[in-house]
């Protein structure tokens, strides 16, 4: 139990399959892939990171624009 909660608790702070399974020492993704639970808390971090990541996208894609003449300003000659 206690190597089971240790291996979960490492995949929760962000350790990678690869990382799992050097860590229990194990030769298969398969067998790493059982300490990458998935529950509602989970989630809600996933959620919360592609929050973040769609965030920036659009204010990097706002910056952008910003930054670039209009076609009317292109027209005009500005």
């Amino acid at each position: 139990m206690l190597r089971h909660t240790g291996h979960t608790l490492s995949t929760r702070s962000g350790a990678t399959v690869k990382d799992t399974m050097v860590r229990a020492g194990q030769s298969s993704e398969k067998a790493a892939l059982i300490y990458r639970h998935s529950d509602e808390e989970r989630q809600e971090e996933v959620a919360a990171g592609l929050d973040v990541t769609v965030r920036k996208a659009r204010e990097e894609a706002v910056r952008k624009a910003a930054e670039k003449p209009s076609g009317t300003d292109l027209a005009r000659g500005e």
